[in-house]
């Protein structure tokens, strides 16, 4: 699966009035009408039940400069009152008190529709409701590393 490029997210959610988020690779578009979109989540990773219990999430999609910011979602236990300090993120609120990261180069507020277990993950399926989007590049992954676009292939 490493050599498929993707872009990567943070799914961040409000529990308690702290930031909770994950980094997140495994997104897709699933509908355009309803507009629909879907993330994989593993079994362990504290988002998982949030998601469940929360019912109300955001995807930011990173922008090519926000790598540090990845790479602090991505580790098992990160602390939501440091997020700022290890790593630059910081976040405003939508009015259901989801979080924005500052920055990103999108932001998708969702509501979970649907869960399916899948293998060591679930797949959480959302509508979307509110889609605010920036300009820039995005942060990539690719074969188990961080990339940032290239050049245009020639049509």
């Amino acid at each position: 699966m490493g050599c498929f490029a993707t872009g990567v997210t943070i799914i961040t959610l409000d529990l308690e009035g702290e930031v909770q988020g994950m980094t997140a690779n495994a997104f897709a578009s699933v509908s355009l009408d309803p507009l629909l979109l879907l993330v994989c989540v593993d079994h362990s990773a504290q988002t998982h039940a949030h998601l469940h219990a929360k019912k109300r999430f955001g995807i930011n999609i990173l922008a090519e400069h926000q790598r540090v910011i990845s790479e602090y979602y991505a580790r098992l236990v990160h602390s939501p009152e440091r997020a700022e300090e290890e790593s630059g993120a910081r976040f405003d609120r939508t009015v259901h008190g989801t979080p924005i990261l500052h920055g990103a180069l999108a932001y998708l507020e969702c509501r979970l529709q649907s869960a399916q277990a899948a293998g060591d993950h679930t797949i959480f399926i959302a509508e979307v409701e509110d889609v605010v989007v920036r300009q820039g590049d995005p942060l990539l992954f690719f074969r188990g590393k961080y990339r940032r676009m290239g050049q245009e292939v020639a049509g």
